[in-house]
């Protein structure tokens, strides 16, 4: 196992450095503001939000903060983790905030000392756990689900659990996830799933000759039936539904939907690139925002507030989801993450 992740970190830190190209850093409105000789202030986040999305929160960046120029650079929280491994080495972060996917992540940051400590005016509006000390915040939710095409499969003849996903011998050979080494979501979706099924369930997945495949290439062969149903983020469907009119469904399992509050982390002074967290936490509290939020859940995620009551286009309310949300542990997650990971290669991966 030690080998293998090896192996894929020294890829993935490949993969997140030219990753950084594909954002465009600059923007009209700075790139005038340079011209002209103005100064800002300078905020790097690195985050594994979508790219479409990346794009709609730069804009409202832009027009709530004029003097600063914040950069997104994106990639994969695998990518993420392995770039700021390597930027630790090194001494330095070249991020001031980190937006990953899950919280186990946070917590190993924050045991590292790499986080910042605040208090988010928005605390007493959020639905969901963050740090008591102000290390990490939830800044917005995704759910992991399971998808079926109703262009060729009745809802009626297909399981309606992640248990039988795993189980049902009639889907074996046409189901595909993610890859819990670089994707963050399905690591955290995998310890739900051992937590509650134990390892067994990893057989299971086996023994189903289950695909690891992105989300992407997941989707776009349900659609064209070579996939039966997969296990893939709520968000990811209803984007493709929206812009694309795909007539793909979902399901909210029964044994609970598996919700991943994706987290953001300020970087303190002595590791972030720019030395200014005062403005990094200006920017964190308006992601937290009713503003902020609803950028979030314009791009197909849900809200982490309370008071906040719009859904993703094409979902159900968070509280129906969280009524039957499946319970598990961060810390779990965190502390266990190579043995978990392990035991997915082996059983999984290696089949």
């Amino acid at each position: 196992m030690k080998k293998f992740v090896s192996l894929f970190v020294f890829a993935a830190v490949l993969l997140a450095f030219f990753a950084c190209a594909s954002i465009d850093r600059t923007g009209s409105a700075r790139a005038g503001r340079a011209a002209r000789g103005e100064s800002y202030e300078r905020v790097v986040i690195y985050t594994s939000i979508y790219q479409n999305v990346i794009g709609a929160l730069d804009w409202a960046l832009q027009r709530q903060f004029p003097n600063v120029r914040v950069d997104f650079v994106y990639g994969g929280t695998g990518q993420i983790q392995s770039r700021v491994t390597s930027e630790i080495e090194a001494g330095r972060l070249g991020a001031d905030i980190l937006m990953v996917a899950e919280p186990s992540y946070s917590l190993e940051l924050k045991e590292r000392g790499v986080l910042h400590s605040f208090r988010s005016s928005a605390a007493a509006a959020l639905a969901f756990e963050y740090d008591e000390q102000g290390y990490w915040y939830p800044v917005r939710i995704s759910n992991m689900v399971l998808a079926f095409n109703p262009a060729r499969d009745n809802r009626d003849n297909l399981p309606n659990s992640f248990y039988h996903f795993a189980n049902d011998p009639s889907l074996r050979g046409v189901i595909s996830m993610s890859n819990p080494i670089t994707s963050g979501t399905t690591m955290a979706a995998i310890t739900a799933l051992r937590d509650r099924y134990g390892y067994g369930f990893f057989e299971a997945l086996g023994r189903q000759n289950v695909a690891i495949e992105s989300s992407a290439v997941a989707l776009r062969r349900l659609e064209a039936g070579e996939h039966r149903m997969i296990m893939v983020l709520e968000e990811a469907v209803l984007q493709k539904r929206q812009e694309q009119g795909s007539n793909l469904e979902i399901i909210y399992p029964v044994d609970g939907t598996i919700i991943i509050p994706s987290t953001i982390m300020i970087v303190a002074d002595r590791w972030s690139a720019n030395n200014n967290t005062g403005t990094a936490e200006m920017i964190a509290d308006w992601f937290l925002s009713p503003d902020g939020q609803s950028a979030i859940v314009e791009g197909w995620m849900h809200s982490v507030r309370k008071d906040f009551h719009q859904n993703p286009f094409g979902s159900v309310d968070i509280g129906y989801i969280q009524a039957s949300g499946m319970p598990f542990s961060w810390e779990n997650s965190f502390r266990q993450r190579e043995e978990i990971l392990s035991r997915f290669e082996e059983y999984v991966m290696n089949r």
